[in-house]
């Protein structure tokens, strides 16, 4: 079972925490992240792109110039391709991009990308993260202290409107909760901060 400090939001350390083994030290299989980073980002995509054919444009219904005696070629209508302001040929249509990936895929990518991200040392353990006040800078305070630069993800147990809203002005970081991670998110952070209420939700929720 492996065993990382326990921090408060000063930055010292409180003593030491046990973490699950199904969720910090699972094996990493990275063609399933791959899978599953593909399956979200593709989800994310609205599909609603369109062009008009040229059944669709408007116009074309007559005939441009007769067929013969004009020393051109034979044409239909205006709204063939190869005109200005003419249809599409194998334009998009609006479509869904979505990909199907099994549950225990998804579990077992998630799992791999936190036992890596723990590996390389980018996951922290807090005690909490309450703030006495809505205040981005004391927010931005507690990180500092932390040591968490870059793109930093907080998972945080159950609803703390104080720290959502404290975060969601700054670039950078994200606050989600335990039941609710993400293999794109953890995989794009460069720091996770994670309460200790978290832990058991998420091995309740993950392992």
């Amino acid at each position: 079972m492996p065993t990382t400090p326990l921090y408060d939001k000063t930055g010292s350390e409180a003593g030491t925490i046990d973490l699950p083994d199904a969720i910090f030290a699972a094996p990493v299989n990275t063609a399933v992240m791959h899978q599953a980073v593909v399956a979200q980002l593709a989800g994310r995509r609205i599909g609603t792109a369109k062009v008009k054919t040229r059944a669709e444009v408007r116009g074309g219904g007559r005939k441009p110039y007769r067929q013969k005696g004009t020393g051109r070629a034979r044409q239909g209508t205006r709204s063939a391709p190869h005109y200005a302001g003419g249809g599409v040929v194998f334009g998009p249509t609006p479509r869904k991009y979505d990909k199907r990936l099994p549950r225990r895929m998804r579990r077992l990518a998630l799992v791999g990308a936190l036992t890596s991200k723990f590996d390389d040392g980018a996951i922290k353990v807090v005690n909490d993260l309450q703030l006495e006040e809505i205040k981005t800078r004391q927010l931005l305070d507690h990180l500092a202290s932390l040591q968490a630069a870059g793109k930093i993800l907080v998972v945080e147990d159950g609803k703390n409107e104080a720290l959502e809203l404290s975060a969601r002005n700054v670039p950078g970081i994200i606050v989600i909760r335990s039941d609710s991670l993400n293999v794109v998110d953890v995989i794009d952070a460069d720091a996770i901060l994670i309460t200790k209420p978290s832990i058991a939700t998420m091995s309740e929720v993950y392992a």
